[in-house]
């Protein structure tokens, strides 16, 4: 059955270059991100690993894990780690699960079970701390992912939480509101909200103000 965003993530216990790794459980109290590919020792994979890799000390400070998962072996996936670090020089710090038998994708939805091709195998998965699934993003085998895009999503899903509020296309650089955040709609506001917090209302529905 497919995730879809609300739902508990699935149980699981997965073999990966780390260990053995039981999901969510494993990073219950942190974020996570997995994020999964068609096949080990291919480009446009490779170039997004080394991506979340460069920006592993950003997710770390909001808290969230790294996860891979690629339809292949650990034996593959220890091979291919070893490649990156030997001609790009960089280090996998991340873990990533076997799914050479593709149980994993299928379980949750990122291959068709109609399917003898695993080029479908290429989704992002953000789950909170709670375990929850906040947010699904999929990409075809010829485009690379938007990884700074991830990021900002985390960061976003974060600051909702934390404040409360909505944020705008393309935040924190809105072509219309810039940084600033929404208010959502529904959410009572009084005068003195207005005047004391610098609130712009365009309309009862359509209410912003600078991040505090």
């Amino acid at each position: 059955m497919k995730l879809l965003i609300g739902d508990y993530f699935t149980e699981m216990t997965t073999n990966t270059t780390a260990g053995e790794i039981t999901l969510p459980d494993a990073y219950q109290g942190n974020w996570f991100v997995l994020f999964s590919h068609p096949a080990d020792f291919t480009p446009v994979c490779t170039t997004e690993f080394v991506g979340f890799q460069k920006r592993f000390a950003d997710f770390e400070a909001l808290n969230t894990k790294l996860i891979g998962l690629s339809v292949d072996s650990i034996e593959d996936h220890h091979a291919w780690v070893a490649w990156i670090k030997e001609n790009l020089r960089i280090s996998i710090e991340f873990p990533i699960i076997d799914d050479k038998d593709q149980k994993i994708s299928l379980a949750l939805g990122m291959l068709r079970d109609d399917s003898l091709d695993t080029v479908t195998a290429r989704s992002v998965v953000v789950v909170d701390d709670l375990g929850i699934v906040r947010t699904i993003l999929e990409y075809p085998k010829e485009i690379g992912r938007n990884l700074d895009e991830v990021l900002r999503i985390v960061k976003a899903l974060q600051l909702v939480d934390a404040k409360g509020v909505n944020t705008p296309a393309n935040w924190p650089h809105n072509e219309l509101v810039g940084d600033k955040v929404i208010i959502p709609p529904g959410v009572p506001v009084s005068d003195e909200q207005i005047e004391a917090e610098g609130i712009t209302v365009l309309a009862d529905w359509f209410r912003f103000k600078e991040l505090s």
